[in-house]
């Protein structure tokens, strides 16, 4: 008696997923490659800025080294 219960139940889940997936309204393939455009750049605008950052913090820690004599 479970397990058919468990069947109607898993069959209802999936009549009710694919009513809601009809209901969504899927971005054109125009506004999907915008939209990783921008994810690629900021990406790389940031990546930028964590290199930037870190080049010029190694660049004072060695100074510090240097000057300090270690």
């Amino acid at each position: 008696m479970a397990e058919e219960t468990k069947k109607k139940d898993r069959g209802a889940w999936f009549r009710e997923m694919k009513s809601e997936l009809k209901k969504v309204v899927w971005p054109s393939r125009k506004t999907v490659a915008k939209n990783t455009g921008t994810v690629l750049l900021c990406s790389l605008l940031i990546g930028a800025c964590i290199w930037i950052f870190d080049f010029a913090a190694q660049s004072v820690v060695k100074i510090i080294l240097t000057v300090f004599g270690a």
